[in-house]
């Protein structure tokens, strides 16, 4: 990638995954409905409150070096109040159990965070 490309990490990345996503799901429309069943079941509010989950789920996004689950908790975690510090000392958590590759994904995670809080 050339200095001067810029590329975004929050809503290009999800953009892109969109129509492709879209056409899975028309594929294999019952994998589909039995996954959200289960998302809307492990990020309901419970003992850990929802923001908490999108930050758990963000760290790991960044630990899987997943571009299109970073942006999609990213976005969920700025809709349901993390702040950037809280983002910030996740993404800690995932540097310091990932070593290198945290360092990489997680200013990733950063950068599509600030997109989505913006």
């Amino acid at each position: 990638m050339s200095a001067d490309h810029v590329h975004g990490h929050g809503r290009e990345v999800l953009g892109e995954l969109a129509p492709i996503g879209r056409e899975l799901r028309a594929l294999i429309p019952g994998v589909y409905e039995g996954f959200n069943g289960l998302h809307s079941a492990a990020f309901a509010d419970g003992a850990l409150d929802r923001k908490s989950k999108e930050l758990i789920a963000l760290a790991i996004a960044i630990s899987l070096r997943c571009d299109g689950c970073i942006a999609s908790h990213a976005r969920a975690a700025s809709q349901h109040g993390a702040t950037e510090a809280e983002v910030a000392e996740a993404i800690g958590v995932a540097i310091s159990m990932n070593g290198g590759p945290g360092t990489v994904y997680g200013p990733r995670a950063l950068a599509a965070f600030r997109e989505f809080a913006d």
